[in-house]
């Protein structure tokens, strides 16, 4: 895997180094002891897969606070997407910011999500399904989010919105969050 900084610190888009021959290809996903030498801990416990009929689904922007923090490995591995993650770590030279990244199936790649980033995507094609390996387990009374739609986050979505939750249409702007 070779690991590739974004402008947010500490998330890395995560290329796979494929061996490929006449059969197709193999590529290893996720190394503790790779990620480790890039310098990325996260204990994975727990994998969740998220299919999406429709494109131009929204799912997001979620983050969990301390004490139940979770970082994310975020893979497409069927159809495309625009994954999208915001630092909310009010101590971080990136907090407020953002990073777009598409993810699909064909290129392989991974978004490695620090704790305390928002994270959310948009699916660019029907029957889309993205791999999620986390840190810690689901704990809503710690669960936060964002607006997808906030002015002050200017995300720009590169298809209409036309499927989302209402939990998730109805989180707080940015002004109003509370990390």
């Amino acid at each position: 895997m070779d690991f590739q900084s974004t402008n947010i610190l500490g998330a890395y888009l995560v290329h796979l180094n494929k061996l490929e021959d006449e059969r197709g290809f193999f590529a290893r996903v996720f190394c503790v002891d790779e990620f480790k030498q890039a310098g990325i801990t996260s204990d994975v416990v727990q994998a969740n897969l998220s299919h999406n009929t429709h494109k131009g689904t929204v799912r997001g922007m979620h983050y969990q606070i301390a004490p139940a923090l979770e970082t994310k490995l975020v893979r497409c591995i069927k159809g495309s997407i625009q994954d999208t993650i915001v630092d909310m770590r009010l101590d971080s030279e990136t907090y407020k910011q953002h990073v777009s990244v598409t993810l699909s199936a064909d290129n392989g790649n991974a978004l490695f999500v620090p704790a305390m980033c928002a994270h959310g995507f948009q699916t660019l094609e029907d029957n889309t399904d993205v791999l999620y390996m986390v840190s810690g387990a689901y704990t809503p009374a710690y669960e936060r989010g964002l607006r997808h739609d906030d002015p002050a986050l200017s995300i720009n979505w590169p298809l209409p919105v036309n499927h989302i939750s209402e939990k998730d249409a109805s989180w707080s702007l940015l002004e109003n969050v509370n990390t």
